[in-house]
């Protein structure tokens, strides 16, 4: 490490974010243009370069992270960006997208903040294509083995670019009319501008991947004949079959999943539209979900103007420090976190009714009222205890006339004719059934990603491109592959025994 004494003399800090008087009233991404890259060195000077580095072990990925931070603290861009491309193929998305496992494993954060990981990452990936440190990669010579590749989110993605680079020849299927999955439409634009998005595919595209946009396999084209067409198939279509609320007013008019929400705004964003059919402008939000999916609803109704935005949040509040007997160190603890969305919901008091950050946490919805014509106009929920038994009197109504329901996923969609058309077995809990070595019941065709996984985050879902790309690459040539490993099919997040 650069400087011995970095972590006792250098405080903790991450990039600034715009005020919020000023972002909401754009899309840009929140954070301050230029205001990371002075930061990063003496935060990379923080690192303690560990003797067992755990930030290692709560990254799926293995990211060197000790390393690349020791390479930004001597001002060896280059150096930093072999390394860190050396384990993740798309480091600008996992550096602005990613809630950092890492820097909850890091063995600074025992008793100090942590190293700011993530920041350093996202600074070195950004550096990397400004300075000409990530040029193309295409192979030297081809296999002549052709594969298939459904879905383009991350997974697909990094599956795609590794088998490229391999040599196979790659084409990666899209039902929607651009690359990117959920990246491209579930994503907001002020969380991940689509520039970081279109810089990767083009140097994917120079690489050799082919694209095929708008095309839906299982209903554009024959799950089964594809597979004949090709050498080998990756599933990657993600675990998009969203979660429902069954709930009396359940029916009722303005009550919709936030997949059929986020990319309406995504598609204004992209010139697509010029006004999005649910623009929750001038209406009465409330969101049920606290999560992610949630958060990104929040700042999507913001900026859209609705006249209050809640979020509701089924779990209590969580506290603002580990706690050492459920989530010891250095797994990752669910604590109390300000997303940009919630900062900017509590400085703008968008929820009278609701915390500061326009959150109700123990919330359960017991059901929905509405109006005469079948619109929804109110959302009934009670507080819930920490076994979600509901709290007596303590009913109440929230005014709705737009329900936003971002409850989570189950697993991939069975209703496009992929899974009936290839046979393919699911595992107990409606995933794709896959052997440890990432392959279906069907031959030739691999399973990955969120769809065979289960709904985790970023990090996993490149992972696991990465470990499927070598298992179909051992798969084509018949012996070992020179393509990372990073994790197996039954890998799962560090957690306490």
């Amino acid at each position: 490490m650069a400087d011995p004494k970095g972590f006792l003399t250098t405080p903790r800090r991450e990039w600034p974010r715009r005020p919020v008087e000023e972002r909401v009233r754009d899309w840009d991404e929140v954070y301050v243009p230029g205001a990371l890259l002075p930061l990063i060195g003496p935060q990379a000077d923080r690192c303690m370069d560990c003797g067992v580095p755990f930030c290692h072990e709560a990254c799926p990925l293995g990211n060197l992270i000790p390393e690349w931070n020791d390479l930004v603290s001597r001002d060896d861009w280059r150096a930093a960006a072999e390394r860190l491309h050396a384990t993740n193929n798309f480091p600008e998305f996992t550096g602005r997208l990613c809630p950092a496992p890492c820097e909850a494993g890091c063995v600074l954060a025992i008793n100090q903040p942590a190293v700011t990981i993530k920041n350093v990452e996202c600074a070195i990936a950004d550096r990397a294509f400004e300075e000409g440190f990530a040029p193309p990669a295409p192979p030297e010579r081809l296999s002549g083995r052709t594969v298939a590749v459904i879905g383009s989110g991350p997974t697909g993605l990094a599956a795609a670019q590794q088998l490229t680079r391999a040599g196979h020849t790659v084409a990666v299927y899209e039902r929607d009319d651009r690359i990117g999955g959920l990246m491209r439409y579930g994503i907001p634009e002020f969380k991940m501008e689509k520039q970081h998005l279109e810089r990767r595919i083009g140097q994917m595209r120079a690489e050799g991947t082919k694209f095929r946009t708008g095309t839906a396999v299982g209903r554009d084209v024959d799950a089964a004949a594809l597979r004949h067409r090709y050498d080998a198939v990756v599933i990657a279509t993600g675990a998009t079959a969203w979660r429902e609320l069954p709930v009396p007013g359940r029916e009722l008019t303005g009550i919709h999943q936030a997949m059929e929400y986020l990319p309406l705004a995504n598609r204004v964003c992209q010139g697509d539209l010029e006004v999005s059919p649910l623009s929750a402008a001038g209406r009465h939000v409330v969101i049920v979900g606290g999560g992610d999916t949630g958060a990104d609803c929040l700042g999507t109704a913001v900026r859209e103007g609705a006249a209050s935005v809640t979020q509701l949040d089924i779990y209590g509040r969580p506290g603002t420090e580990r706690d050492e007997d459920a989530e010891p160190w250095p797994t990752y603890p669910r604590l109390y976190r300000l997303s940009a969305a919630h900062e900017e919901a509590g400085e703008l008091g968008t929820a009278p009714s609701a915390d500061a950050d326009a959150r109700l946490f123990a919330a359960s919805t017991l059901r929905f009222s509405g109006d005469a014509d079948g619109r929804v106009r109110w959302l009934h929920l009670v507080e819930v205890d920490a076994e979600r038994r509901a709290v007596p009197g303590s009913e109440r109504a929230l005014p709705a006339d737009l329900v936003l329901l971002a409850l989570g996923f189950s697993g991939p969609d069975r209703e496009d004719g992929l899974i009936a058309q290839l046979g393919l077995e699911l595992a107990p809990r409606g995933t794709l059934a896959r052997d440890a070595g990432f392959a279906t019941n069907v031959p030739g065709v691999f399973a990955a990603g969120d769809a065979a996984r289960g709904q985790s985050l970023i990090v996993w879902a490149i992972a696991e491109g990465r470990a499927v790309a070598a298992a179909v690459d051992r798969h084509l040539t018949g012996g070992a592959s020179r393509l990372p490993a990073p994790i197996g099919p039954y890998d799962r997040p560090m957690t306490a025994p």
